[in-house]
């Protein structure tokens, strides 16, 4: 199966290439928004704060909308679909534009459609069980949902112990005070919602407060990948 190719700021990418920008960048902003017109602005927000990736769920109105705007608009942002629960709702994502596809559980069916699409896919987990079968099913990463509410960062230290081949996205909790103990454990990358969109900000239309949390984020998860490579 040839991986599916898509095109970003004009030029072909592979599924191996979107994989490696969700490392770099190690955020997926979540936006999980109440209305559609919110959840293009949270969009457009983050992609010109530094992080040119965004999961749009589907309890997003009109959100298969939303995915296609933002594609349309930022050609290389990596734009993903968050809450897949189904194969049919998988096929409208990525014909919409979808660059990923993601769950809060895991749903065999979606992962098994986005590796013969070649689609990047973090399904949900929380027991070893749950992370080892996700990722024997060909998942690229596997989402630790929820972590606030299973140990925190501690979790994922002891889920990456006897399980460090495995990528995992700390998701569910994550905060300005958390998330250098969430790299340091051993995430790949960070799954942040409000944390990083506030309500407010987007009743406001309040860019500077989100570029300012994107910065501050992004700075986090490199000082904490700094501190990993000085230890090993």
């Amino acid at each position: 199966m040839h991986a599916r190719q898509v095109i970003l700021n004009g030029k072909t990418v592979t599924r191996a290439q979107v994989r490696t920008l969700i490392e770099e960048i190690g955020i997926i902003p979540a936006v999980r928004v109440s209305d559609r017109d919110c959840a293009l602005f949270a969009g457009e927000a983050v992609y010109h704060s530094g992080i040119p990736v965004a999961e749009i769920t589907m309890t997003v109105p009109h959100a298969l909308d939303v995915i296609a705007e933002l594609c349309k608009k930022l050609p290389d942002m990596v734009v993903g679909a968050g809450t897949v629960l189904d194969v049919e709702t998988a096929q409208r994502c990525v014909d919409a534009g979808a660059r990923f596809l993601t769950s809060p559980g895991f749903v065999p069916t979606v992962v098994e459609f986005a590796v013969q699409k070649g689609i990047v896919v973090l399904p949900g987990a929380l027991t070893p069980t749950e992370v080892i079968t996700a990722w024997k099913a060909g998942s690229d990463f596997v989402k630790i949902f929820p972590c606030d509410a299973v140990g925190s960062h501690h979790y994922i230290h002891t889920l990456k112990v006897p399980l460090p081949q495995i990528p995992l996205i700390a998701s569910g909790g994550v905060t300005q005070h958390t998330a250098f103990d969430f790299i340091s454990a051993g995430a790949s990358a960070l799954g942040i919602g409000t944390q990083l969109i506030p309500v407010e900000a987007l009743h406001k239309r309040n860019r500077a407060q989100i570029h300012e949390l994107s910065r501050r984020f992004l700075a986090t998860v490199k000082e904490a990948r700094a501190k990993v490579d000085d230890i090993l």
